[in-house]
Formats: C-alpha cells, structure tokens, sequence
C-alpha cells in the first residue's frame, strides 16, 4: 500500500501520484545484508531477520520493483587485472557541455570507474583505475582531445582508510 502523506496532487489532471519512501528497519537489515554479500540465499538472510525465505522474496522483490535495490554486482581488485594506480580526477569542461556529452565521454573509457557532477571549481569528479602513472597520463590526454575538456586535476590514491558498505550509515 502506498502511503499518501508524501502524496502529489497534480491540480490539472485530478491525478494523485503517491510516491512511496518507506522503507521499515526489516528492509534496510536486508539491504544491508546483500550490501555484504550480494550471494546470500533468502533462507540466509532470513535466519538474520527473522523471516521465511518466501517472505525475503517478497520484500527483495518489492525493493527492486522501487528502486531502492538498484542491482547486484561483483566488487573486484583491479590490480588484479594490473591496474595498479587509482585516481579522482576532477574535470573542468568548456562552459555549454552538457552532463549528457560529458557522460558520453566517460562511458567510452573503461578506466574510469565512476564519476559524479559535483558542486565546486569542477564541473565532475571520476575516479579511474590505470595500470601505472602513465596510462593515467595518456587517459587524461584522451579525454582532452576532443576539446570539451578543458583542464583536469588530479589526486592518486595512496591507501584506502575507510570502505564503507551500503548498510552502514
């Protein structure tokens, strides 16, 4: 059931769009379980949640279904694959790109890992994992080359402090 106090009311169509953000300490105890071990059986998890498996079904299900469980994936050590240097790249781009364009760009270069538009001196931060200094140079040259992006700067990870999980808060 969706609850109605965070409810839209769009005045021209007579249409109530209810949007539904709650979500009970059940839900993130299994969310932050799969944060932990994507592969957890539903009769594992609901050994820690007191439920039956049928019924952790249901809630993943309801929760993939909206959008608060986004997905499954494998978390890997890309020096395993040599790739030994990990940066964040900051970018700054010509004024007029569009996120859409510089989306683009990234997607093209599988060294970049992630990126986020953020608020500051860069139009967007990615965090990119090359073999050695110098793939991180020629991927930086790469992304220049077509003119959209004006300068970069960037910091090379030393260490990993902290790794948190998506259940912690």
């Amino acid at each position: 059931m969706v609850s109605l106090d965070k409810a839209a009311v769009d005045a021209k169509m007579d249409v109530i769009c209810a949007i539904n953000h709650g979500m009970d300490a059940t839900d993130r105890r299994i969310l932050a379980l799969l944060v932990e071990d994507g592969r957890r059986t539903y009769d594992d998890i609901g050994s820690h949640v007191a439920l039956s498996a049928p019924a952790v079904k249901r809630r993943i299900d309801r929760l993939r279904a909206g959008g608060s469980l986004q997905g499954f994936t494998a978390v890997v050590d890309h020096a395993a694959f040599g790739d030994r240097t990990e940066a964040l790249v900051e970018l700054f781009f010509a004024p007029g790109t569009l996120l859409d364009q510089v989306a683009r760009t990234l997607k093209r270069h599988p060294e970049v890992v992630e990126a986020w538009s953020v608020t500051g001196e860069a139009d967007a931060i990615a965090r990119v994992h090359t073999e050695d200094n110098a793939g991180l140079e020629r991927l930086i040259m790469e992304l220049q080359r077509d003119g959209r992006l004006q300068r970069t700067r960037s910091q090379v990870v030393l260490s990993r402090l902290v790794t948190a999980t998506g259940g912690e808060r």
